[in-house]
């Protein structure tokens, strides 16, 4: 084990792991969804409620983790947290109604929720504010695999062995990287606060935090971006397998084409910050969102998006690529952007700020959910008004805050 951390390709790699466990824990099953809904016998939105759980879940975690790791360190409450995510991932596995599966992936986020906000904080410890917005961008890149692969090889796992092999596959990650943070991760915060945990200081904490004008604009920006990606994430293998006539094994092909655009925009975005600046990528990327939500809408409401034939999945996937390039400009700089001002309460600020993007993200899968009618039109509206709104956010709260 290592005492001391210094940074390294070798932590970035761990890293962005951790950072990975959201979107590994809601990708690599997205192509069971439908038969899960069979064979549970219940409903469509019943099922994606095991999404809405999880980010619920995740949501709630995000203001334990921090302030808890502020006060005893990033690595004790990280290997805690892997250890609770390996055991809920088991019991998931042998899960014998919708309503027990809801409840392990509730347990499931308590515990992966500790790889996002730690790592964010993990980068902040290490890395100054420009170059961790540069970091957190290639972890954005390299990130975007896990999207890429992880529906492809849930939906093989899915037809070969059934849904159930997904929920022990996400527990062989768990173990991997239980593992890995023992071998590989000192402890990076070396300003442990001894009143991190007292409740008028967490109180204080959280005030100051909430009430600044730029934190609270960059969150809210990021939010609305990631309710937009989140849509689709909850409704998508309704929309191409049921809707759009794709079966199951393919979807991850489908699901590929919006991983690049967040590989590709992440890759853009650790090359340009630097030279022009957090404020600048983000408005960028929160107006190729809403340029890409419109698009999205306006060719499924118009009927040229039509079921039953390539054409129609292109004509979704195109915007929805566009919209997580955009996605991959806004979140990683938005993020270095808003804890950049905390620097010794870290932990405090990526809490709050995961609160408010998950719960957010699980809003507009929820409200997604309860609006499918069998058509793409819910999700292609849900997309559009997300974009929109994070570059209202952006133009409403941040450019002003951002001046000098």
């Amino acid at each position: 084990m290592l005492n001391t951390v210094s940074p390294s390709r070798r932590m970035a790699v761990l890293l962005t792991l951790l950072v990975a466990f959201g979107p590994v824990c809601t990708d690599l099953y997205l192509a069971s969804l439908p038969d899960m809904a069979r064979d549970l016998a219940t409903t469509t939105t019943m099922v994606q409620l095991t999404l809405s759980a999880f980010v619920g879940g995740f949501a709630v975690m995000q203001l334990v983790y921090g302030p808890l790791s502020d006060r005893f360190g990033r690595r004790p409450l990280l290997l805690g947290g892997v250890a609770i995510y390996v055991v809920a991932s088991v019991y998931c596995v042998f899960a014998p109604s919708i309503e027990a599966l809801i409840a392990g992936r509730f347990f499931q986020a308590v515990g992966a929720c500790c790889g996002p906000v730690l790592g964010r904080a993990v980068v902040r410890d290490l890395y100054a504010r420009d170059q961790a917005a540069k970091v957190m961008s290639y972890m954005a890149s390299a990130m975007a695999l896990a999207p890429l692969v992880a529906p492809t090889v849930g939906g093989w796992f899915h037809t070969l062995f059934g849904w159930r092999s997904n929920f022990l596959l996400l527990a062989l990650f768990g173990v991997i990287l239980l593992v890995l943070v023992w071998r590989m991760l000192g402890e990076t915060n070396q300003h442990k606060d001894p009143a991190a945990l007292d409740l008028g200081r967490m109180l204080e904490n959280y005030r100051e935090i909430l009430t600044h004008r730029l934190f609270l604009g960059y969150v809210l920006t990021m939010t609305a971006a990631f309710g937009g990606l989140f849509s689709f994430i909850s409704a998508s293998s309704f929309v191409l397998i049921d809707v759009m006539g794709m079966e199951p094994r393919h979807f991850g092909l489908a699901f590929a084409f919006a991983s690049a655009g967040f590989l590709v925009g992440g890759f853009i975005g650790a090359r340009l910050t630097h030279r022009f600046g957090i404020e600048r990528m983000v408005f960028t990327g929160t107006l190729g969102c809403t340029i890409a939500g419109v698009t999205l809408a306006a060719l499924v409401w118009s009927g040229l998006a039509k079921p039953g034939g390539i054409a129609g999945i292109v004509m979704i996937m195109g915007p929805v690529m566009a919209f997580f390039a955009s996605c991959a400009l806004v979140l990683p700089n938005a993020t270095a952007g808003a804890i950049a001002p905390f620097p010794r309460a870290a932990g405090a600020a990526s809490s709050a700020m995961g609160f408010i993007q998950m719960s957010g993200g699980a809003v507009a899968g929820w409200l997604v959910g309860t609006l499918y009618d069998g058509s793409a039109r819910p999700l292609a509206a849900m997309v559009a008004v997300m974009g929109l709104l994070s570059l209202l956010v952006y133009l409403r709260l941040v450019r002003p805050a951002a001046r000098p």
